[in-house]
């Protein structure tokens, strides 16, 4: 196989200026995709994704939008339409992630929460599903998390919207087949560079069975892996969490 095997193609990452989706741009653009990097409020680490990309002699630009804006996003899919022609990866990063109690959970939370990790993902695969459709091929991964598989108390607002992806992205694959394949990956704990290990993470690696945390380059791989091996997958859901989900 090519150690470029996404040339040729494009590929948009929400949330692509810092942590995963920062890891899963680049190694996009390692693979040989055009890659749209898009962001909310990071702008600077996005510039910075793309001229990574950039210097690997691919084409790569950062687009603004507030994925729960629904008139944003259609915006930013028509630039990307305009300027790269067409669309063949889209991966729902971008996310929202924050404690609280239920009892102290408000409107506003829970708006916040779902209109960027429910509401976002599915305006943003409409308007993908929408050129890909044209060019009757195209790949959809959305990252979910292990949140959306176990309950975790102090999130359940966090929880509730990745379950939630997970359903959406079963039901798209059903109404979007055979020509756009629709997959998830549910990342469980992450360790970046830059965090330490607190006694909070280090309980939960213990109780991982593989007994380590996950790296960014984990989840970048399996979505690599979805948009480059996966001909016969649609509507799965692949936990990258080092065993923790086991029930």
């Amino acid at each position: 196989m090519s150690d470029r095997p996404l040339s040729g193609q494009v590929a948009l990452v929400t949330g692509g200026g810092k942590r995963i989706g920062r890891a899963i741009a680049l190694t996009l653009g390692h693979a040989g995709a055009e890659v749209i990097v898009h962001y909310h409020r990071s702008g600077d680490g996005a510039q910075a994704t793309v001229r990574e990309i950039l210097a690997l002699g691919t084409r790569a630009v950062a687009l603004r939008a507030d994925v729960s804006r629904p008139r944003q996003v259609a915006a930013m899919f028509g630039t990307v339409e305009k300027r790269f022609g067409g669309l063949d990866v889209l991966v729902n990063n971008a996310g929202v992630f924050f404690p609280k109690q239920w009892d102290q959970l408000d409107e506003k939370d829970w708006d916040r929460v779902l209109g960027a990790n429910l509401k976002g993902p599915f305006f943003c695969a409409q308007a993908a599903a929408r050129m890909m459709m044209r060019q009757r091929r195209g790949n959809i991964i959305n990252i979910s998390s292990l949140g959306g598989l176990q309950a975790w108390p102090s999130y359940a607002h966090y929880c509730a919207s990745k379950a939630a992806l997970i359903s959406l992205t079963r039901s798209l694959a059903k109404a979007l087949a055979p020509a756009i394949r629709v997959n998830s990956v549910a990342p469980g704990t992450i360790l970046f560079p830059d965090e330490k290990r607190t006694a909070t993470l280090r309980k939960i690696i213990r109780a991982t069975p593989l007994r380590q945390a996950g790296a960014a380059d984990d989840i970048a791989q399996t979505v690599l892996f979805l948009a480059t091996h996966s001909g016969f997958i649609t509507g799965q859901v692949f936990a990258v969490d080092g065993g923790k989900s086991i029930p």
